[in-house]
């Protein structure tokens, strides 16, 4: 799988809120991101959004350690925000990031990034019935931890970040390594292996055949808020409308074992 396709679990959802709610009120002109960088290096947060809504926050920027961006986005935006980590765009090198790359561009304008990378999935729909709802995801596989929060907090709008340190538990058949042998990123074993019991794919693709696996046990049990895998049950989606999210990147101590340059 890629990184800019969603589960199948949440592409379902998606089709199935969508038109439940194709009846509700006015959408609400806006709403507004905060991104923040706990990490203790610079990240480059990325956003791409899904057919037919804008590009947000020209699809990159960078972000210093202890840092927030703020950015505005339209009230039934549909997309998703990630972080790539250890970026050079002097070097004209592609990619120009160890993890999260999108062709080596700094503002990614609707380029999608190279997995994994821990996603983070928007599908607002402010002031309609059924409300917006978000999810973070590890379909793709895993670089940061990353919690999200609504603006006033309300822990029914929460997901947190991880509990155990997803990158010192990552098997070595789904590590990858920079050049000094520090593991920066995690895949999943549908990207690893592209074997259809792991993807939920042809006649593993329905919840009732497609069940959790050895890999999607162990990101669940490291980040017990995100989804795991494509048919992850119960359902790690929030549904939950706001008009301010907060988007933390490392929001715990796990977030590196290295310091980027």
């Amino acid at each position: 799988m890629v990184m800019h396709l969603l589960g199948k679990f949440v592409a379902f959802f998606l089709f199935l809120i969508w038109n439940l709610g194709s009846s509700g009120n006015s959408v609400a002109q806006s709403c507004t991101f905060y991104v923040t960088n706990k990490c203790p290096f610079p990240i480059w947060p990325a956003t791409v959004a899904n057919h037919g809504h804008p590009v947000l926050a020209k699809g990159g920027f960078n972000l210093a350690q202890g840092k927030t961006r703020q950015f505005s986005c339209p009230g039934d935006w549909s997309g998703r925000i990630w972080a790539r980590t250890a970026c050079n765009f002097s070097s004209g090198l592609k990619p120009a990031c160890e993890t999260g790359d999108c062709n080596g561009l700094l503002e990614c304008n609707g380029v999608v990034g190279v997995p994994p990378a821990t996603l983070v999935e928007f599908a607002l729909q402010l002031n309609k019935s059924p409300p917006s709802f978000y999810d973070v995801s590890l379909v793709d596989g895993y670089n940061l931890p990353v919690s999200v929060a609504t603006t006033p907090s309300m822990k029914k709008c929460h997901i947190g970040g991880c509990s155990k340190n997803l990158k010192t538990r990552c098997p070595s058949e789904l590590q990858v390594v920079n050049k000094k042998g520090e593991v920066v990123a995690c895949k999943s074993a549908c990207l690893r292996f592209n074997r259809d019991q792991y993807c939920c794919r042809n006649e593993y693709g329905s919840p009732e055949k497609c069940k959790p696996n050895m890999y999607s046990k162990l990101f669940k049990d490291s980040c017990p808020s995100y989804i795991s895998y494509a048919f992850d049950t119960p359902s790690p989606l929030v549904v939950c409308d706001s008009d301010m999210y907060n988007i933390t990147f490392c929001p715990d101590k796990w977030g590196s074992q290295h310091v980027s340059e």
